[in-house]
């Protein structure tokens, strides 16, 4: 079987992570304020679409970030993706996750981001026995509220340890963030004062990737917060303020980046 988007899938279509249960952001403590962007959880609803196997099928899509996640009670770190993500969900249940800032990943984790592009990776690979220690604090925990407390309790304590991330890497995504490529990409090697190569080199090692694939995410980005904010979306307009050439080019990003249609990922996040 497969949706009209030629997603693989079992029984149940595949769902957007963010439009698939309940999503909420939360700013991190003091301590971590240099190192995550913030704290999530995400608790599936229970009517999500099943498989055969009772679970729901989550679409977790390029963001340009790295996370460390908890679900099903093991510590994960969702490395940096290129395309989209399937993982399978058990409706009711709920997922934490603690997002890097951008080039913060790869000083707690002590490699390259280019290393685990695409990749979903024991925490315990990277941190031995402590990540099995933290998770297990974490699924003691009574809630969602005190497993996030937990976790970020956990990361507090290492936190003084880690050097925080180079603040030319938190610019360019941040430039590209809000620019396309062409006058974004200009700005970036003006203000940081170095040459194409040496920009896609630590772009690798902080993102995974090199400023253009980059680039092509953020955009992609950008049209699903427009989605989200715009009451009565038409492609044509989305696809201009996204920064795409034309609604032709935004049609082939978003299924290169997601594997559904721009029409599908407007119904799915219900705009």
């Amino acid at each position: 079987m497969t949706s009209d988007d030629n997603t693989p899938v079992l029984s149940g279509a595949p769902i957007l992570s963010g439009a698939i249960g309940e999503y909420c952001e939360f700013d991190p403590p003091a301590a971590l304020e240099a190192h995550f962007q913030c704290a999530w959880s995400n608790t599936l609803r229970p009517c999500a679409a099943l498989r055969t196997d009772g679970r729901s099928l989550s679409a977790v899509v390029p963001d340009g970030c790295v996370d460390i996640i908890w679900i099903d009670g093991d510590l994960v770190v969702a490395g940096p993706d290129v395309e989209v993500a399937l993982s399978t969900l058990k409706p009711g249940s709920t997922v934490i996750g603690a997002r890097f800032r951008p080039g913060a990943a790869s000083r707690w984790l002590g490699l390259p981001m280019s290393e685990i592009v695409g990749g979903r990776l024991a925490l315990n690979h990277f941190w031995g026995a402590l990540a099995r220690e933290i998770a297990q604090k974490i699924g003691d925990a009574s809630s969602t509220v005190e497993r996030m407390r937990a976790m970020q309790a956990a990361l507090c304590r290492l936190a003084p340890d880690v050097e925080p991330p180079p603040a030319d890497m938190g610019f360019a995504f941040n430039a590209l963030k809000t620019e396309s490529a062409g006058p974004g990409m200009e700005v970036i090697l003006d203000r940081l004062d170095v040459s194409p190569r040496t920009l896609r080199r630590r772009c690798q090692e902080a993102f995974g990737y090199g400023p253009k694939t980059l680039d092509r995410i953020l955009r992609f980005q950008r049209f699903l917060n427009l989605a989200r904010q715009s009451a009565e979306p038409r492609l044509a307009d989305l696809a201009f303020e996204a920064g795409y050439c034309d609604q032709a080019h935004l049609t082939r990003e978003v299924r290169r980046l997601s594997g559904f249609s721009p029409a599908t990922v407007l119904r799915q996040l219900g705009a």
